[in-house]
This record gives structure tokens, C-alpha cells and sequence, in this order.
């Protein structure tokens, strides 16, 4: 801003004295400093991270046949309430509907009752692979790039022949949190092949008689 200051001189006449102009930068640079908090508070310095999921392709050709699923390999994830997972290996033929297979409780911890374990156990022989894979690279034995070993584990796992299929199912009181703990389990195990299917009716049945949850009204007359 610039100033002007006045003189007196002899006569009692005041001359104005012209002196270059001042800015003052003291506002902009409080604005600046606002901004740049502001854009530090509420900007993002990390990408969300995001998983990654593999569908299987659509199929075209209306005559093709579904793929068959090996009942030794398949295991029934049911998604119940109060945070429980159920399971039963193979699947339930029409003439079984009378008499249905129990179901075992695991829950979302690393212990010994816990989904985890039990699907380590089941896909014990591509988790050694990937794990020992994984080292290599670690330890700088084998020297290739992040693109490639995300390659390289998925080659491993399309190549597996020995792992569970999983079949996720979700009882109708589980929660959106369930979902996302069951797809992190699949992740840290390293399952090849999983995917999400409606309940079947029997299946609710199975997580009733298995909690002692009396079915409502509605659901009775299926």
C-alpha cells in the first residue's frame, strides 16, 4: 500500500511527499498458511487400498454345462449370527432334506476353533508353495518384480488341483462385517477358488436347528 506523508514548509504550506509503494504481505501469507493446513487435514496421502477379486466368465454358449464341483474338495461357508461361521463338507441331495448334516461352529480368530486354521488345513499344500515363493523373494533368492510375483502366486493358484472350493453363503442375520472378515480370511490363506452363492432354504434350516433359532411365520411355509 502506498503512503503518503506530508510536510510542512516554510509559509505554512503542507507539500505531500510521494514515497514508494508498500505492500503489505502479511494477509496473504496468513491466507497461505490456512490453505496449506487446510489441504493437509483433509487430503488423502495414500490411495485406498482395494481387493482384488477374480470372477468367473459369463458364460455364452447357452448349452455349455456348469463346471463340476468335486464334493470332497467343497466346503459350505454359511455366514450365521453373532458373528459365527458354519460349515459342512460335500453337498445335500433331495433325499437327505429329512435328515440334514450337522453343522461345526468356527468363529473369525486365528485359534484353534477359528476359520483359519481349519482352512489352512484343508489348502495346506498351496499355502506351503505360495509361502516358500514368497520367501525366495524376500530373502533375495529370486529376483523379479512386484508385477511379476502377483503373476506367479496367481499361476500357482490357477494350477491347483488339491485345494478346497469354498462356497460362501450368508444366513440373514449376518452383517456387511462378516463379509469383509471372510474375504480377508480367503486372502491370508491363500484359497484359489471361492465365490458367493444364495442360502438355500435347507441351509437356513441348518443354521436354525444348529442355534435354536425359531424360524418366523413366513419363513415356516417353505
Amino acid at each position: 500500500m502506498a503512503e503518503i506523508i506530508q510536510e510542512e514548509k516554510a509559509g505554512g504550506k503542507k507539500k505531500a511527499k510521494k514515497h514508494a509503494p508498500h505492500i503489505d504481505m502479511t494477509p496473504m501469507v496468513d491466507l497461505m498458511c490456512l490453505l496449506i493446513t487446510f489441504f493437509m487435514l483433509t487430503t488423502a496421502f495414500s490411495k485406498a487400498k482395494v481387493m482384488e477379486i477374480n470372477l468367473p466368465e459369463k458364460i455364452k454358449d447357452p448349452n455349455q454345462k456348469a463346471p463340476v464341483v468335486v464334493a470332497s474338495r467343497t466346503m459350505n461357508l454359511i455366514l450365521g449370527p453373532n458373528d459365527k461361521i458354519y460349515w459342512y463338507q460335500g453337498n445335500v441331495k433331495p433325499e437327505e432334506y429329512n435328515n440334514l448334516p450337522p453343522l461345526t461352529e468356527l468363529d473369525y480368530s486365528a485359534e484353534a476353533t477359528g476359520l483359519r486354521m481349519k482352512l489352512l488345513e484343508r489348502n495346506r499344500a498351496l499355502f506351503k508353495k505360495i509361502d516358500e515363493f514368497k520367501q525366495e523373494v524376500l530373502t533375495g533368492k529370486l529376483q523379479i518384480s512386484q508385477d511379476s510375483l502377483r503373476a506367479s502366486i496367481a499361476q500357482l493358484k490357477k494350477d491347483d488341483d488339491t485345494g478346497p472350493i469354498v462356497l460362501i453363503k450368508a444366513y440373514k442375520k449376518a452383517t456387511y462385517g462378516n463379509f469383509v472378515d471372510i474375504l480377508d480370511e480367503m486372502n491370508i490363506c491363500g484359497i484359489a477358488r471361492y465365490t458367493f452363492v444364495p442360502i438355500a432354504w435347507y441351509e437356513e434350516k441348518m443354521v436354525e436347528m444348529t442355534t435354536g433359532i425359531t424360524p418366523s411365520a413366513t419363513d415356516s411355509t417353505k
